[in-house]
């Protein structure tokens, strides 16, 4: 499935949650869903429960259908809940961390700063937006981009507070990894148990 690129804040209020990671504009203001029977009453099957809570993930960290599939199946692998390493997995991606230091309003603006080549890992230039970013791995600006008037607005109003599994330097606008996200540092609201009841049955 390509990328969603249509309205951003629609797909916030289908959804009834924010997605900071998608947009910075607040559902709440309009809390129903888009279209002319939105203000009617939802009525919830437990497949749509599971759906949603899907889609909030694959929207919010702007991911494929097939990508969050193949995350899944790896994070079931996994020796912790799946559902927690689902999620890490998704923090992990490099144009997540990007937006989580503050470089970028969201991800997709991120993403956009990875694939023009903008952003370093450990001194070297990487512009694959899934790229996995391990603990003890350093994140910063090519000193070419540094004066960026995109970049310098987002640090100096970043969407999101800074979490606890990063560190982040303005002056240099370097930041580290420090170790492997928790379940405190995952800014949507999602029941990720949903997530993992969504896949169990269709793998």
């Amino acid at each position: 499935m390509a990328r969603y690129t249509g309205p951003r804040l629609r797909i916030a209020r289908r959804l009834g949650t924010d997605l900071p990671g998608l947009t910075r504009k607040l559902a709440d203001r309009r809390p129903y869903p888009p279209g002319q029977h939105g203000k009617g009453r939802q009525r919830f099957s437990e497949f749509k429960k599971q759906l949603y809570e899907k889609q909030k993930l694959r929207f919010n960290y702007g991911v494929g259908e097939k990508q969050l599939r193949n995350l899944f199946v790896e994070a079931q692998a996994s020796k912790d809940p799946a559902g927690l390493v689902l999620l890490r997995l998704l923090e992990q991606r490099l144009d997540n961390v990007v937006f989580r230091l503050g470089l970028a309003p969201t991800i997709p603006a991120a993403r956009q700063l990875v694939v023009h080549r903008h952003i370093m890992v450990d001194g070297k230039l990487v512009d694959r937006p899934g790229f996995r970013v391990k603990p003890g791995l350093e994140i910063t600006v090519k000193p070419k981009s540094r004066d960026m008037d995109a970049i310098a607005e987002s640090v100096a109003a970043p969407t999101l507070r800074l979490p606890g599994y990063l560190s982040f330097d303005q002056n240099s606008l370097t930041g580290r990894m420090e170790s492997l996200p928790s379940r405190e540092d995952i800014p949507v609201q999602v029941q990720e148990n949903l997530v993992v009841e969504y896949y169990s049955p269709r793998l």
